[in-house]
């Protein structure tokens, strides 16, 4: 099982796009993929068609964490049950097979482990080294995913914290910006410090970069920036900043079943980073 956390220090970057982008690629590589909501705002389980209850989300879980305690619960995303796109519904005779389902019939498993002001005790600064294995241990043994997408507060918290612990990989995301190009050398720095403070550290890093606009001269110059800090942890490809993310996350729905172009560059753009974090 690959654990992959997505992360920024700073906030407003479209951390929780990333996430959702890559947990569509992996729905519809039929990678089977928990989404661990970590957020208190929820936004990534909102998304993703999935509710909190009292009780049934992360934060519980995470106050008395047992092993496999997210199995307890982890919802399926509605993304699994959703046509083609939003403008088509398989019907009768020679329509086209719903892509939720795997070849035996079987329909992909996407689940979220959901979000909620429950994990609002565990955003703050302090914590003690116990509390680093809280999420870890909720992790343990589920056999049932070979990927999870952690969703990380915008915050250096024991929430992000914790995320990093139990992660194989950490994905921090960046747009061309001067405060964003800040915001990834603190988060990068604060990585590098929490490694050297344990036994085990986060065997891989990566710097996504979101929300491109090709026409910014700004843009091309934080760029550049980015490549000349990151160098090799800079992610290829780069995603474009489109109008279109906005309709696809407005309408919880994957972006690899959402018509046109634009979309269709996203989903390939997307289903491209996932393959270099799952090989």
């Amino acid at each position: 099982m690959q654990i992959v956390s997505i992360s920024s220090l700073k906030g407003g970057v479209g951390k929780s796009s990333v996430v959702l982008g890559l947990a569509s690629a992996a729905l519809e590589a039929h990678v089977p993929t928990l989404v661990v909501d970590l957020d208190p705002h929820g936004d990534a389980s909102t998304a993703l068609g999935v509710h909190a209850r009292p009780g049934h989300e992360v934060g519980t879980v995470l106050r008395r964490p047992r092993k496999g305690a997210l199995a307890s619960v982890a919802t399926a995303s509605s993304w699994t049950k959703h046509p083609i796109t939003p403008h088509t519904v398989p019907a009768g005779p020679g329509a086209p097979a719903d892509r939720s389902s795997t070849g035996d019939g079987a329909r992909a498993v996407l689940d979220v482990a959901p979000g909620s002001a429950a994990s609002s005790h565990l955003d703050h600064a302090a914590f003690r080294t116990k509390d680093l294995k809280r999420l870890e241990t909720a992790l343990r043994g589920l056999a049932r995913y070979e990927l999870v997408l952690i969703d990380c507060p915008p915050t250096l918290s024991a929430l992000t914290r914790m995320a990093w612990a139990a992660s194989h990989k950490v994905l921090s995301v960046a747009e061309p910006s001067l405060f964003s190009v800040a915001g990834t050398k603190r988060t990068m720095t604060a990585l590098a410090q929490f490694e050297t403070s344990r036994i085990w550290a986060v065997p891989e890093a990566g710097v996504v970069i979101n929300r491109v606009r090709d026409d910014s001269v700004e843009q091309r110059h934080r760029m550049r920036e980015l490549q000349e800090l990151f160098g090799p942890l800079v992610v290829d490809p780069v995603l474009p900043d489109l109008s279109v993310m906005q309709q696809i996350q407005g309408a919880a729905w994957p972006v690899h079943r959402w018509p046109g172009a634009p979309a269709q560059d996203l989903a390939q753009r997307f289903g491209t980073i996932l393959a270099g974090l799952t090989r």
